[in-house]
């Protein structure tokens, strides 16, 4: 008993010390001012860099989260071009990585300066994360999607299943071990028969333990939780079509139209901000530019024969004319009512507080879950500005009226408005 002590005392003292070692090296960060680093970024990164999303360069917030060696990140900044051209493998992998763009040198930071500004970026993506994690709104301005448990959550509670799994296994072996030595002790000890081959003592050992009540009731209250846990997503999931992507007749690139090209999303979806659908564009608006740009492409070519145009004489053939048959994304219940026009053009909501990050998707995809909880909580978060919208200047007459005790029609409340009726 007391060998077991032992025993255990200098495990605890080996756990003990792999974990402050462990906790000093996850806060190996160098630590800086974050005031001043956030306006060096301003001032020296924000050309080519942003911390939550990809610019010229990568995002800085997971990179930098990723990357735990500030002596060599300072080195990088202040003279990447210097790290390359000695071929330092690291260098060298991230230059290759990104396609072997050159990062602008920074010799007028010093090491202090640098580590302000890495203690700025990761202390901005750590609250981000946080804001986004507690359900609130991101720095941008933009609600945050509505996500469930992360994987971090149930990898950990998975562990401790197994953790507390092994712990029950363990101790009943000391038990039983202890149990044996106080018999012997005693003079009492049973000695076993022999068994007759590895198969046999496997079947007494599983006997023995689905004798053991404790291990029995853990395991089915383990299998109970997984498989209600289990169910319970399945159905919170169903219906919910959140990362569908389906593929388009036309590739359509929208990190080129709206990102790179910085065209307006109304440009093409001209019924977001006057009715209840966006509208998917017309191909004629394709043509305002593919007439002339792009004209060799396969996909352009699509479009043509769409239209019947004939690029070589440049006229459209009726009798060729055919349907192009996009492939709907995001699609509600018959049940639920959405306006696109109340959103963007009163609430002033832009596409990618629902749509995500347009400008950056090759191919759309569902972004957010549409889901009735998701709505809610953007409805809780979205405070009404007032000022300047005539929508609810014309409200706020109507109150003012029934107030005043006067009389109040339909028309006034926009009971005559065409989306009444025809949508």
């Amino acid at each position: 008993m007391r060998s077991f002590s032992l025993i255990f005392k200098q495990f605890s003292r080996s756990v003990l010390l792999i974990a402050c070692f462990a906790f000093l090296g996850f806060s190996a960060h160098a630590q800086g001012d974050a005031a001043k680093g956030e306006a060096l970024f301003k001032a020296k990164c924000t050309s080519c860099h942003k911390i939550d999303q990809i610019l010229t360069g990568p995002a800085l917030g997971p990179q930098l989260t990723e990357e735990t060696d500030d002596k060599y990140l300072i080195k990088w900044i202040q003279n990447n071009q210097a790290l390359i051209a000695a071929k330092n493998a690291k260098a060298v992998a991230i230059f290759n990585k990104f396609e072997q763009k050159s990062m602008t040198v920074f010799p007028e930071l010093t090491d202090a300066d640098v580590t302000n500004i890495l203690t700025y970026v990761r202390a901005d993506w750590k609250t981000e994360q946080d804001q986004k994690a507690k359900g609130g709104a991101t720095p941008n301005g933009q609600p945050a999607a509505a996500t469930g448990p992360s994987n971090t959550v149930i990898l950990a509670l998975f562990g401790v299943i197994v953790l507390a799994f092994i712990i029950i296994l363990v101790l009943n072996r000391v038990i039983a071990t202890l149990e044996r030595l106080l018999l012997k002790n005693q003079g009492a000890l049973i000695t076993e028969e022999e068994v007759e081959g590895p198969v046999v003592d496997r079947l007494a050992g599983l006997k023995k333990l689905a004798k053991n009540k404790k291990l029995v009731f853990f395991v089915l209250l383990c299998g109970t939780l997984a498989l209600g846990s289990w169910t319970w997503v399945t159905m919170w999931n169903t219906n919910v079509h959140q990362g569908y992507q389906p593929v388009q007749p036309i590739k359509f690139p929208h990190d080129l139209h709206a990102g790179a090209m910085k065209i307006d999303c109304q440009y093409c979806h001209s019924g977001a901000y006057k009715s209840k659908n966006a509208s998917i564009p017309s191909l004629n608006v394709c043509m305002n530019c593919h007439k002339v740009v792009k004209t060799e492409s396969p996909e352009i070519h699509k479009i043509y024969d769409a239209l019947g145009y004939d690029p070589q004489t440049q006229k459209y053939d009726s009798t060729k004319m055919k349907p192009m048959q996009w492939v709907r994304i995001h699609n509600l219940p018959d049940f639920a009512y959405f306006n696109h026009s109340q959103h963007v053009k009163v609430a002033g909501l832009k596409c990618q507080t629902c749509h995500g990050p347009i400008q950056e998707m090759k191919e759309v995809y569902q972004y957010s879950p549409l889901t009735m909880k998701w709505c809610i909580q953007c409805h809780k978060r979205t405070n009404v500005d007032f000022k300047g919208n005539a929508y609810y200047t014309n409200l706020q007459q109507v109150h003012d009226l029934l107030k005043d005790g006067k009389p109040v029609t339909a028309a006034l409340m926009g009971g005559i408005e065409c989306g009444k009726c025809h949508y």
